[in-house]
């Protein structure tokens, strides 16, 4: 343990608090994560892992086992409902250098859960964190509704998500903003890519729309373990006071609804026995003005929360845990390397937020107009150099350099694409 090993308390062990506290436990300090659930576990569908994650998750030395287990994307594409007309057509990179990888939570979580477990990190479970207190001696939690004083910690780090009550009770002002639709999700199995299919590509996130009131996707996301069937995640875009609508008409009506704008995704509503076998999800918009309050620290959704549009949310939370983890090794003064930490992220974050924030009706929405703004702008303008590179830095996360200021160069992924193979050959060699 280093000279200068502080006390630290993560609250949350998604994404963001694993990573978070893999980064924090190798620099050597204590540290504790804790967890609401009884047994840690992943909570969602699939996600798309950009260039900017995959690097974070190659400097911790992990990047290569979620490529075996994920499906490699280099396209995203989407069409109009009914006419087939491309209103999304977005390619990573034409070399092949620059790819995401889609896969399952579980996936991303086990991975992350294992390296942590392996560096000896603590985790702590059934205990919800509700309030952080503070005094100059140290920050204090609030515990299943009991201020613990019996433990004191040098700086607590919020991870918990989008509905930090952690964030809600140190910045009550600061409002998350609900979106106007959501979207249920389900974890299906992978159709061989024959006539039975519709002839979806195992290496695009294909979507089709219906002006941008209704949004249809299906993502092929690997295997959620080794050995695992391939999944796809299927999403349909819906507004929450709208669910229970569906529900009362009925799974058959839903299902010829969603037949009448997407006929070829018949093989995978055929998986879907009931409306237990879908999860609604809601978002919301908000960035926290100072990601830092004292001795306590929102890294991931509960610093900054949006619409998946871009899919850049577990993205930008390895990277916070990356930029935080750099600030702290800087600089032993906590209220130092906290404001680094924010100056650190503060543009890329400020420029991906309002994208995100702007393009969203694009897609989601009650507009007639704007999807047909979206529809003409695809065909004629996105194709148009430089555009097709602008809407691939977009989709990668690095419109902006996210890189340097938190002391990292993008990661070379055809090396871990060698790396994965290598170690698929061992296995198999076995």
């Amino acid at each position: 343990m280093m000279d200068n090993a502080k006390r630290i308390a993560i609250i949350g062990a998604g994404p963001a608090g694993l990573a978070t506290a893999i980064y924090l436990k190798r620099a050597g300090h204590n540290v504790v994560v804790f967890d609401q659930f009884e047994t840690v576990k992943p909570v969602g569908s699939g996600l798309l892992i950009q260039p900017t994650g995959l690097t974070v998750l190659n400097d911790l030395g992990i990047a290569h086992k979620l490529v075996a287990l994920g499906q490699r994307i280099d396209r995203l594409h989407g069409v109009s409902a009914g006419t087939g007309r491309p209103v999304l057509a977005v390619d990573y990179d034409k070399t092949g250098k620059r790819f995401g990888v889609a896969v399952h939570r579980a996936a991303l979580f086990g991975v992350l859960h294992e390296a942590a477990s392996y560096d000896g990190v603590e985790i702590r479970t059934s205990v919800t964190v509700s309030a952080v207190s503070q005094d100059q001696y140290g920050a204090y939690l609030v515990k299943n509704g009991e201020l613990d004083r019996g433990e004191t910690w040098d700086l607590v780090v919020d991870t918990s998500g989008a509905l930090s009550e952690i964030r809600t009770s140190i910045f009550p002002d600061q409002k998350r903003r609900s979106l106007q639709y959501g979207a249920f999700w389900a974890t299906l199995d992978w159709t061989n890519p024959d006539n039975k299919s519709g002839g979806f590509r195992e290496d695009a996130l294909q979507q089709c729309y219906y002006k941008a009131s209704v949004m249809i996707g299906i993502l092929p996301i690997g295997r959620q373990r080794v050995g695992g069937k391939k999944k796809v995640a299927f999403f349909w875009s819906l507004k929450p006071e709208d669910v229970d609508v569906v529900k009362t008409k009925g799974l058959e009506a839903w299902k010829d609804d969603v037949r009448s704008y997407w006929p070829e995704v018949e093989p995978y509503l055929e998986q879907i026995k009931s409306f237990e076998d879908l999860t609604f999800a809601k978002y919301g918009h908000l960035t926290v003005k100072q990601p830092y309050h004292g001795r306590c620290v929102f890294v991931g959704d509960s610093a900054h929360s949006t619409s998946p549009q871009l899919g850049q949310g577990a993205n930008m939370a390895l990277l916070d845990a990356r930029a935080l983890a750099f600030a702290l090794s800087r600089n032993d003064d906590f209220a130092e390397a906290l404001k680094n930490y924010a100056v650190s992220r503060r543009l890329h974050l400020k420029l991906f937020q309002s994208l995100s924030l702007l393009l969203t009706p694009f897609y989601q929405s009650d507009s007639h107009l704007i999807p047909l703004l979206r529809d003409v702008l695809m065909s004629s303008v996105a194709k148009v150099p430089p555009m097709p590179s602008l809407l691939s830095h977009m989709v990668c996360g690095t419109l902006v350099d996210p890189y340097s200021k938190i002391g990292l160069q993008e990661c070379d992924l055809t090396k871990i694409l060698d790396t994965q193979i290598t170690l698929s050959d061992g296995v198999a060699a076995k």
